[in-house]
């Protein structure tokens, strides 16, 4: 992985904070709008993450193989972006 493991470690723990706070308030059934909050501020980061991920990746893994002369790891690498891109779509 490319990415900076340090922002993606924070990232990834405050979302993981997150959720335990979310499970606690329903537990504790805690009113719907503020866990539907506290849902989508969690989503917010792992967006955050998973973009930064894949921005890494771009500029690191897809751009290494676009410089290769090899044609087939040229297309693995877009491939799998056209993949990523369908599953972002739905």
């Amino acid at each position: 992985m490319m990415a900076d493991k340090k922002q993606m470690t924070r990232l990834l723990k405050t979302a993981r904070g997150q959720l335990d706070g979310i499970l606690k308030m329903v537990e504790e059934d805690r009113y719907c709008i503020d866990i539907s909050n506290q849902l989508m501020a969690t989503q917010s980061i792992l967006s955050k993450a998973n973009a930064a991920i894949l921005q890494a990746h771009m500029a690191h893994c897809v751009s290494a193989a676009m410089d290769s002369d090899d044609e087939a790891v040229k297309k693995e690498k877009l491939d799998e972006i056209a993949q990523l891109l369908q599953k972002l779509a739905k």
